[in-house]
């Protein structure tokens, strides 16, 4: 067998299981089955995020080749200082999805910055640019993402958002390389990621929306409809991989980094998770209001 192809799948069963000892109560199981009460849920995910900012943080900084000025050494302040406001949220129980202006700014960031990678790319060689959007682009999402579970402080529980979210990721990844690799013909962005086509992004839609029924019905206490979440996945998770390949094909740079063995960085196993789960909380946002 191929040692390449060991290393890649042993590295993804590691990165898959780390995922879901994080997001979803069996983490602290575990952990509590050996050590007696030495952690909650919620410190597992605290920590899986803000590993994944600081590394993904790190990642876009290479990526974007920064200069000598000051802006390379204030990301990581600016982006600590941000989730530092976002983690007190988070651990205040103060994710109630009500409408705040500031939020829905923040999050129409995203978009801008994602526009301006693929529209107006040259405000990117500067090192202002890089430093706005490694903020957005990277911070943002993950700060974010933090809101996306809910828990109790009373009885501990905590919720299943974040894995259903995962599994709705993948399922989408997958079933649009199978479909296009079947049934593709019609290139959907040739010069940035030539193996997708339109027949892979649909089929993904498809079947990603067969799944997404199956968790609506066996998962009722899950927060929205996931068949709308199924939707927004399967349309805006082939979006995130367009913009990291985008980035790193506007830089020149193959992998943003190899940390998972075969898989590449951060940035390249999460692209998807970074537009994916401001979209899910804008609509968590939303539905709450209809």
């Amino acid at each position: 067998m191929d040692k390449n192809l060991i290393q890649r799948t042993l590295s993804g069963i590691i990165y898959i299981a780390i995922i879901i000892l994080c997001t979803t109560p069996f983490g602290s199981q575990l952990i509590n089955n050996i050590f007696p009460d030495s952690v909650k849920q919620q410190y597992l995910f605290y920590g899986l995020i803000t590993f994944l900012l600081t590394v993904g943080t790190w990642e876009c900084i290479k990526i974007m080749k920064f200069g000598n000025g000051y802006e390379k050494w204030v990301v990581f302040p600016i982006v600590a200082l941000l989730f530092y406001m976002f983690s007190k949220r988070f651990f205040n129980h103060d994710f109630y999805f009500n409408f705040r202006f500031a939020e829905i700014l923040s999050l129409s960031l995203i978009l801008i910055a994602a526009i301006t990678l693929f529209k107006f790319t040259s405000e990117l060689y500067f090192d202002s640019g890089k430093l706005i959007f490694t903020v957005i682009y990277v911070a943002l999402p993950f700060c974010f993402a933090l809101g996306l579970p809910k828990y109790s402080s009373y009885d501990q529980t905590f919720s299943l958002e974040v894995i259903f979210l995962f599994i709705l990721i993948w399922s989408s990844d997958t079933f649009a390389y199978i479909t296009g690799k079947l049934f593709g013909k019609h290139k959907m962005a040739p010069k940035i990621s030539p193996k997708k086509t339109w027949e892979g992004y649909f089929g993904g839609v498809v079947l990603t929306l067969i799944f997404s029924y199956f968790i609506e019905q066996y998962q009722p206490q899950l927060r929205g409809n996931w068949m709308v979440v199924g939707f927004l996945v399967a349309c805006f998770a082939p979006i995130g991989d367009l913009v990291e390949s985008q980035l790193k094909r506007t830089f020149g740079v193959k992998d943003s980094g190899n940390i998972i063995p075969g898989h590449g960085g951060v940035l390249d196993r999460l692209d998807s998770f970074l537009i994916c789960a401001p979209v899910v909380y804008l609509y968590f946002i939303i539905e709450k209001f209809i």
